[in-house]
C-alpha cells in the first residue's frame, strides 16, 4: 500500500481581514474534503501545523466537530511543517493507524490598517549574556538572518543581487499566469534594484509576501485515491535533515542547507535521479533561498546557483521551470503549504495557462526556522512502480 494526496482545499490569500487563522482553517479542511468527493466525517487523522505564533492548535477538532479521531498532532517544524506533515501521514496510512488524513495550515498576522512588517516583529523577548549577542548586533527577525547566510554564498561564490533577482522576476512571470496569485503586475530586473534595501544584500523584492489564509491537503491510500472525485497526486518518496547549530565557527551556514541531505534521501526512496524531476516546487521565503537549495539538491554545482538562475532555467520556458505558481515571492506566502499546493496542482495537470507538460515527478522542498529545518517530497500523477 502506499500513500496518495486526493484533496486539495485554499481559501483566498492575502489581505483578507476579520476572520481568525482557526476559521481560515476550517474553510480549508472542509473544501479539500469536497475536492476529493469525502465528508468531513470520512476524515479520521488531522495533522495541524501550527505556525509561528501557534493560532492553531488541537482544538481545531472541535471545530471541525470531528470525533473518535485516531491520529492527531501539531507538527512544528515551521517551513518545513508542510512536507514532515505528509511524511507522517503516509506513514499513519501505511501502517493501519488511519484511512483518511489532513493536513492543514493557517495564518493571519495581517491586521487592517497595520504594515505587513509588523506582522512577524521578530525577538522582542528579553535575552542576557552570549545568547544576547546577534540580538544586540541587529539580527532581530529573519530578513536580518537570510542577509548574513546570502551575503556569505556573495563572498564564497562571487554571487550577486542581479542573480537573485532573476529568481525574482521569474517567480513573477509564473504568477501572471496563476489567477490565485497576490502579485501579478509585470516585474523586471530593473524593478528589483530598485526596490529598497530590507537587509543588506536583501531587498524588499528578494522577500516574500505575507499573508492571510490557509491551504490544507487530504492524504489516504492508493487504492481509496483511484476511487475518489480527483486525479491522485502519489507519493513516492520523502527526507529530512536539520543541520543544527548554524551559529557555530566552522559551520556550512550560508553554504549548504538541509537541502543537500533530505533531496538525496527523498529522491532515493522514490527510484529516481535529480535529473528525472520534471518540476521544482521550493520554499521561496527569500531569492536566495531558491538558489542555494536547487544548489544542495543538485540542479547544478555547488557555487553555480547564480549563473543558473540567471540563465532564465527557471522562468516560463526555461529549462528547469521552478515554482510555477510564483511562489512565496509573488503568489502568496502559507510555509510549506505554497510549494507543496502548487505541486499538486501541476501534478494533477490542472494549472490552466500555467501548466507545465511535463509533470510526472514534481520535487518539494519546506525550509525552516534559518536553514535550521528542512523537507523533501517527491510526488507523482503516477502510482509508484507503475
Amino acid at each position: 500500500m502506499s500513500a496518495a494526496i486526493v484533496g486539495l482545499g485554499m481559501t483566498e490569500m492575502g489581505k483578507v481581514y476579520g476572520r481568525t487563522a482557526t476559521q481560515f482553517a476550517v474553510e480549508a479542511i472542509s473544501r479539500a474534503a469536497e475536492d476529493a468527493g469525502l465528508s468531513l466525517a470520512d476524515i479520521d487523522g488531522l495533522y495541524v501545523n501550527p505556525g509561528v505564533k501557534n493560532d492553531t492548535d488541537l482544538r481545531l477538532q472541535s471545530a471541525l466537530q470531528m470525533r473518535d479521531t485516531r491520529v492527531l498532532a501539531t507538527i512544528q517544524g515551521f517551513g518545513s511543517s508542510a512536507g514532515q506533515m505528509v511524511q507522517y501521514a503516509a506513514m499513519a496510512i501505511e501502517a493501519g493507524m488511519a484511512d483518511v488524513v489532513a493536513c492543514v495550515y493557517a495564518d493571519a498576522p495581517l491586521k487592517e490598517g497595520k504594515r505587513s512588517s509588523d506582522a512577524y516583529p521578530g525577538q522582542a523577548r528579553a535575552m542576557v549574556g552570549v545568547g544576547s549577542l546577534p540580538f544586540a548586533a541587529g539580527l532581530k527577525a529573519a530578513p536580518e538572518r537570510y542577509a548574513v547566510a546570502a551575503r556569505r554564498h556573495m563572498e564564497t561564490y562571487g554571487t550577486t543581487s542581479e542573480q537573485f533577482g532573476a529568481v525574482a522576476v521569474a517567480a513573477r512571470q509564473w504568477a501572471a499566469m496563476n489567477p490565485a496569485a497576490q502579485m501579478r503586475d509585470p516585474l523586471t530586473l530593473e524593478d528589483h534594484q530598485a526596490s529598497r534595501m530590507i537587509a543588506d544584500p536583501l531587498r524588499l523584492l528578494d522577500c516574500c509576501l505575507v499573508s492571510n489564509g490557509a491551504v490544507a491537503i487530504i492524504v489516504t491510500s492508493a487504492d481509496r485515491a483511484a476511487t475518489l472525485r480527483q486525479p491522485p497526486v502519489h507519493v513516492w518518496g520523502w527526507g529530512q535533515a536539520h543541520p543544527g547549530y548554524v551559529q557555530h565557527r566552522d559551520s556550512q551556514f550560508g553554504l549548504v542547507t538541509g537541502a543537500a541531505k533530505s533531496g538525496p534521501d527523498a529522491l532515493k526512496m522514490a527510484g529516481v535521479s535529480v535529473d528525472e524531476v520534471d518540476l521544482r516546487q521550493l520554499y521561496d521565503c527569500f531569492t536566495f533561498t531558491t538558489l542555494v537549495t536547487l544548489e544542495d539538491y543538485g540542479f547544478c554545482a555547488k557555487g553555480e546557483g547564480g549563473e543558473f538562475v540567471a540563465s532564465g532555467a527557471l522562468a516560463p520556458g526555461g529549462s528547469h521551470p521552478t515554482n510555477t505558481g510564483g511562489g512565496e515571492l509573488s503568489s502568496f506566502y502559507m510555509w510549506g503549504m505554497t510549494p507543496l499546493s502548487e505541486a499538486v496542482i501541476q501534478a494533477r495537470g490542472q494549472a490552466g495557462e500555467r501548466q507545465v507538460d511535463r509533470h510526472d515527478v514534481v520535487m518539494v522542498s519546506g525550509n525552516g526556522g534559518v536553514l535550521d529545518f528542512h523537507s523533501t517530497l517527491i510526488l507523482s500523477p503516477h502510482r509508484k512502480g507503475r
